[in-house]
């Protein structure tokens, strides 16, 4: 990490320590600082925290989970999403640019339609975005163009949109007392049923995936640059693409299966990071994972407290992401690099 990428990484820090703060302190029952540096030392040392059982039980049983997952959710689509772009190098591409989350609600609803339970909704979610992914990269393999990258953005966007009609069908099919509001409520995406058994299943496919990014971080330097000019530096550009498209969808999928569909993270994220740090992607990656997990925490808090009732994470994260994708159309006549 170069000396100028450390006050970018630093304020990416800053974020995620406020969110988790807030996270941790706001909510229907208030928790103060020095509550939480109780339960938090009591932990780390083994010790009795000088705590009402009630707000320990908030902090590592109810919030803690949840704030895991929002972090590791965010995280994990950001990283996605800087993969995702720089490899197609587009700014305006977005983790379920190649069908990872349409495939993943597909498989969801279908689980929620056959009253499966939560572990193997979470699993259809799962297999459903890596079987949507492998069928983009297969059909759009079989395609012979000038220009593969374009080819298989085109792919995912036909494949997705077909996705989408499945969900639709299955949404029309459910019971509209019990399972369609199920099935409305996951796509918009929530992180209200959050708990410790989810954590294993996000952590694993997360930790997977961005390790592999963060390992080809060089290469993916170089696939930034045109088709040609990658291949004349001695780079293996097709199974290169597959590892990166592999290794987002697999944290995408992962993201999406535990909370449903998230938008605008990978889209929004991305940008805030490169901003901070510059496009090198040994720096970028680390920044973006961290910068995500802080913004979901906000969102996340913000969801469940702005309101009587829980508002779906989809919703809020449109909010922020419309005006700010209108004024990345507006700025796109500069050169982004």
């Amino acid at each position: 990490m170069t000396r100028s990428a450390l006050p970018g990484l630093a304020i990416a820090f800053a974020v995620l320590i406020a969110g988790l703060l807030l996270a941790f302190t706001v909510g229907r029952y208030p928790v103060s600082l020095a509550d939480l540096l109780s339960v938090l030392l009591a932990k780390i040392t083994g010790h009795r925290a000088d705590v009402a059982p009630a707000v320990e039980s908030v902090i590592l049983q109810v919030r803690g989970p949840r704030i895991m997952a929002a972090a590791l959710v965010g995280a994990a689509l950001a990283v996605a999403g800087t993969a995702f772009q720089g490899l197609f190098r587009n700014p305006l591409v977005s983790p379920d640019i190649l069908g990872a989350s349409s495939g993943a609600a597909l498989g969801a609803v279908i689980g929620i339609f056959f009253s499966l339970g939560i572990v193997a909704i979470q699993a259809f979610a799962f297999v459903g975005g890596l079987l949507a992914v492998a069928a983009v990269y297969v059909i759009g393999s079989a395609v012979r163009a000038r220009d593969p990258i374009l080819v298989l953005v085109l792919t995912g966007v036909v494949v997705g949109a077909l996705l989408g009609a499945g969900v639709g069908l299955v949404k029309y099919l459910a019971d509209p007392y019990n399972q369609l509001p199920a099935m409305t409520f996951w796509l918009l995406g929530s992180l209200a049923a959050a708990n410790v058994s989810d954590l294993l299943p996000l952590f694993g496919p997360v930790a997977i995936g961005a390790a592999v990014l963060i390992a080809l971080r060089w290469r993916m330097n170089v696939m930034s640059l045109p088709e040609e000019e990658a291949r004349s530096l001695g780079v293996a550009t097709g199974p290169l693409r597959v590892a990166i498209v592999a290794a987002a969808t697999l944290t995408t999928s992962a993201s999406v299966a535990t909370a449903g569909i998230i938008g605008w993270v990978g889209l929004v994220v991305p940008h805030l990071a490169r901003s901070l740090v510059g496009p090198d992607f040994a720096r970028l990656l680390p920044t973006a994972a961290i910068l995500g997990g802080g913004y979901l925490l906000v969102i996340d808090t913000l969801a469940r407290t702005v309101a009587e009732v829980e508002i779906p994470l989809g919703i809020l994260t449109a909010v922020v992401g419309t005006p700010f994708f209108i004024w990345l159309l507006a700025s796109m006549q500069r050169t982004w690099s």
